[in-house]
């Protein structure tokens, strides 16, 4: 709120305007302001936020800064706070938000207590839910924000709230994390970010506003200095009009402040003039002021100053008439008039004296009932020898807080290290408190940095024996490990270790070796600890640790499952089942992996339910605990079987769930595999405005590491992704190199007649009948030997395939009604949609059309049900030969209308569809020019356009560039754009 005019930003408001119009309508759901320190963000987000409540939208305003980083969600809770004030019966979804990001008290404490994830899709329910004609949050400096808030931001770009909402963000480019910037990218090239970035003022702008009163000759002499940068230049004008100095001083001549995109020396030499004319009291409350920063209140700067209260408003109203100090955001709190007036009041306040005010601040906000998480960044500012109490409260605080913000408890725990005394006495300490750290820097995504601390601990003297600490760091070194993609690392470690003198206990031994069954799966080398892992069950079942044997029996089913011998995994399975269903979640919460495990295991063997309940019960378990690392893996299964059973609306968001996760964990490999089944999706989804199969598909192959079970997975979806693409080549030459060679020996025997029925598809498309052949039969040899259902409906159809091709259409449509049969008694939605609408042309090829169109009502309802636009698509293309052209009105499913929109309505309606960004790409394309043209143009990379302009061709229904050309000069494509 400053005393200045607004000025200038013509060609922004605008912008900012029509977003506001377009609010719920299709148009960008983030505004995205950057521009260097001083150039008037916050002037414009508040004459935007003025805008937009002057159309009846309520509007949020909450700000990151910079002395409190480490203080987790500060611009949610400053948001949340201003609404919270006066607007709880208006919008009573507030009451479900989380306490944490209402400011609100002390949040469940531990690891385990609160799952971070389900805190941002809960917050993105209720900006959803809050009504009105629409909601603003607008965050502001958020190259300042705490990491758990740019997740958070993250979420809620990638995953909008479901209603007329805007998010308005406000920061330094160059000081921006990289995962954000890379976030808000992504969205300004699909057009649902709008960046706005914000240049010098014009000097026309900044004089005739701002310095009418001046000489033009040193107004344009005030201008030259601050470069049009608006603080700088009122800063100079101000100071000018209160002293009248002679020369203009040069604001570009100097250093920045510290490490900071500060001012320059001249700039500070003014701003801290400022503080000279200040009395003993003035100069004291705003020191209190900088220090307390969103806790600035005149109670707080009282308790500070040791000013009675007369003496404090007294003190705030000479400040507030020279512009130093400003009422926050809804009057609660107060602010200095800049971020960069804050930090260098909080630089030039004595150190002593500033450690000191820091105590100060803790204690009376100790006091107030703050949390431990809001005292502990002023203990962390005065604490630089050890000292218990502070030591204890910082510890409270990193486990406070290490559920929602990990990398905030890693950042605490590394203070307490570094003051902790370096000594016998407190080597336990330390081990446990790094071991602390590790796990928190894992769970915040720093994988490499918390494998190195666990290498530090295992390197530190221990007891003398195998105690639970080192264990419990193996363990979590091999899982880290794991994540990294070093599996041969994680194995030697694990063998190293079983070897080690002291040795291992028995009950150690167990977790130990199921470590290393869990490396050789990983690996795709189960027979590699066949007999290991017989052992481990062994000694599991001797010791009584039923824990450990549930354990054991879901990894040797999976590995049996990988191999092919299901009679041997579905044996495992089924006792590793009965043992679970009759345990407490309690006992369970240490099983959680394996309840994964053993879900995934249920799939391989097509038992969907049985493994949807054991995957459902997991997941509350793991949300429940904390156990993070773990929810993407609960939820791609879990997303794969609904793909399965043809939910594919679900089934999306699941993965996406799954991805948003697996990006912040640092783990490439669960990433692939996550990417790898969203790309499977995706081919049946065909959602508009997301990116198409086949790129995410190459993001997934391009994340693995090395030759693992990850890699195979994503290399799966990248050849069937071009199969549908329509490069059955690259295809075929995919599956080939992974499996190794024709035998495909490498790849995982439980899903191989899915990629021998692939191969059949692709040998049709490059006219090989001979070759499709010949896999379609090694596809049911293989299906044949695995006795499912499923597998045997995957063969069936690869047969069914060269049928058609050979224009046998009874044997196509027998092999393709089987096919659906097997597919319905296993479950396998899809895939019985799938062969009931593929059989349908053929059932009436042969003179059986009742039995075409009961077929064909029944896959069409599965596939619209589900969600399956793909399958919805196919339908629609053999409706005619299926029924008669134009189809007879009794064979219209229920319900359907008459008449069809006119063709024109109908491209209307296609290019509706186009985010902005992909309109422009259109007009570029259509106008001739290039990729790499088109990419100059844009300022974007080729790959991008090309992203675009596969969108574009999935959601015109075209198949070229060319048809892209013809549709823009066609007359109804030039009706649809005006």
């Amino acid at each position: 709120m400053s005393n200045a005019p607004f000025v200038g930003r013509d060609e922004e408001l605008r912008w900012l305007d029509r977003v506001l119009t377009q609010l719920g309508q299709g148009g960008p759901v983030v505004v995205d302001v950057t521009g260097e320190a001083g150039i008037g963000k916050s002037r414009l987000v508040a004459e935007f936020a003025t805008r937009a409540r002057a159309r009846g939208l309520t509007v949020l305003r909450g700000w990151a800064t910079e002395y409190e980083q480490h203080s987790p969600f500060r611009p949610f809770a400053d948001a949340f706070a201003d609404l919270a004030a006066s607007a709880e019966n208006r919008f009573p979804a507030l009451a479900q938000l989380p306490p944490l990001l209402r400011g609100g008290g002390e949040t469940p404490a531990g690891p385990g207590a609160v799952d971070r994830f389900g805190l941002y899709r809960a917050t993105a329910a209720v900006l959803g839910r809050l009504g009105g004609a629409g909601i603003v949050l607008a965050l502001e400096d958020l190259h300042w924000a705490d990491p758990a808030s740019l997740e958070l931001v993250d979420h809620l770009v990638r995953h909008p709230a479901p209603a007329p909402f805007l998010l308005v963000v406000s920061r330094r480019d160059r000081q921006t994390s990289v995962a954000l910037g890379a976030t808000l990218t992504r969205g300004a090239d699909t057009g649902s970010v709008l960046r706005v970035e914000l240049g010098p003022l014009p000097e026309n702008d900044c004089v005739r506003a701002l310095a009418g009163d001046l000489p033009a000759s040193l107004a344009a002499e005030l201008y030259e200095a601050s470069d049009g940068n608006p603080l700088y230049f009122l800063t100079l004008l101000k100071a000018h009009r209160e002293t009248r100095p002679g020369p203009v001083p040069s604001l570009a001549v100097g250093t920045v402040l510290g490490e900071r995109d500060g001012p320059a020396l001249g700039l500070r030499s003014l701003l801290l003039d400022e503080l000279t004319l200040l009395n003993p009291l003035e100069r004291r409350i705003v020191e209190a002021t900088a220090v307390l920063g969103d806790h600035a209140t005149p109670a707080m700067i009282g308790s500070l100053t040791a000013s009675g209260p007369e003496d404090v408003i007294e003190g705030l109203r000479g400040l507030m008439r020279r512009d130093l100090v400003r009422p926050g955001c809804g009057g609660r709190q107060l602010t200095l008039r800049h971020p960069l007036v804050r930090a260098l009041v909080h630089e030039d306040i004595e150190p002593w004296r500033r450690d000191d005010l820091h105590r100060r601040a803790a204690a009376a906000l100790a006091a107030a009932g703050a949390s431990t998480v809001e005292q502990a960044h002023h203990v962390e500012q005065y604490v630089s020898g050890w000292d218990q109490e502070a030591v204890d409260l910082l510890v409270a605080a990193a486990w406070q807080s290490a559920g929602t913000a990990p990398a905030t408890s890693a950042h605490w725990l590394d203070v307490v290290l570094l003051l902790l005394p370096d000594d016998p006495e407190h080597l336990p300490a330390r081990r446990e408190l790094t071991l602390l750290r590790a796990r928190a820097l894992g769970m915040s995504g720093r994988l490499k940095e918390s494998r190195n601390l666990l290498h530090q601990v295992m390197d530190m003297p221990d007891s003398g024996g195998y105690d639970d600490v080192r264990s419990a760091v193996v363990t979590l070194r091999v899982r880290t490990e794991r994540k990294l993609g070093h599996h041969g690392e994680a194995e030697a470690l694990l063998r190293r270790e079983l070897r080690r003198k002291p040795r291992p206990t028995p009950s150690q031994t167990v977790r130990l070796g199921l470590e290393l069954c869990s490396c050789a799966i990983a690996a795709a080398r189960f027979p590699d600890v066949r007999d290991d892992m017989a052992g481990v069950l062994a000694m599991a079942r001797s010791l009584g640790d039923e824990i450990g044997e549930v354990a054991a029996l879901t990894l040797i089913a999976l590995g049996e499952a990988y191999e092919g011998d299901m009679a041997s995994a579905r044996d495992f399975a089924g006792s590793a089942a009965e043992l679970v269903d009759a345990m407490t979640d309690t006992a369970l919460a240490e099983l959680s992996e394996y309840l994964c495990v053993l879900g995934w295991t249920e799939v391989f063997l097509e038992r969907y339910n049985a493994a949807e309940e054991h995957l459902d019960r997991g997941l509350e378990i793991v949300r429940r605990t904390g156990q993070v690392y773990l929810m993407s893996h609960f939820l791609t299964v879990k997303a794969l079987i609904h793909l399965d059973t043809c939910r594919i609306t679900t089934a999306l968001e699941l993965a996406e769930q799954a991805e948003s996760i697996g990006r912040s964990l640092g783990c490439e490999d669960l990433l692939a595999f996550t990417l790898a089944l969203q790309a499977h999706i995706l081919l049946q989804a065909r959602p508009p405005g997301r990116p198409d199969a086949l790129s995410v598909a190459e993001e997934a192959v391009a994340a693995c590491n090395g030759d693992t079970w990850w890699a195979n997975l994503a290399a799966g979806a990248l050849a069937h992704a071009a199969l549908d693409s329509g490069d059955s080549y690259r295809a075929a030459d995919i599956v080939l190199r992974v499996g190794g060679d024709s035998d495909l020996c490498r790849l995982q025997t439980t899903v191989r007649p899915g990629y021998l029925e692939l191969l059949a598809n692709a040998a049709l498309a490059n006219g090989k009948p001979e070759e499709a052949a010949h896999w379609a039969g090694r596809a049911r040899e293989e299906a044949e030997r695995l006795d499912l259902p499923a597998q045997r409906a995957v063969a069936l159809c690869g047969l069914a395939q060269v049928a058609a091709h050979q224009g046998d259409s009874a044997e196509a449509a027998r092999l393709f009604t089987e096919a659906s049969r097997l597919s319905a008694r296993s479950g396998a939605a899809l895939r019985e949609a799938r062969c009931l609408l593929l059989a349908s042309p053929h059932k009436s090829a042969v003179g059986d059309p009742e039995g075409a169109a009961v077929m064909w009502h029944r896959g069409h309802r599965i596939a619209s049900e589900g969600g399956n636009r793909l399958l919805v698509g196919l339908a629609e293309r053999i409706r005619p030969t299926v029924f008669g052209s134009p189809p007879d009105s009794a064979a219209k499913p229920a319900g359907e209308p008459t008449a069809r929109p006119s063709r024109a309505s109908q491209e209307a309606v296609k290019v509706g569809e186009l985010t902005p960004r992909e309109n422009e790409v259109l007009r570029l394309v259509s106008s001739g020019l290039p990729n790499a043209k088109i990419a100059q143009k844009l300022c974007v990379s080729v790959r991008t356009v090309k992203y675009h302009i596969s969108n574009i061709l999935l959601k015109l229904d075209l198949d070229n560039r060319t048809q892209i050309v013809l549709y823009v000069l066609s007359d109804t494509a030039g009706i649809a754009t005006s």
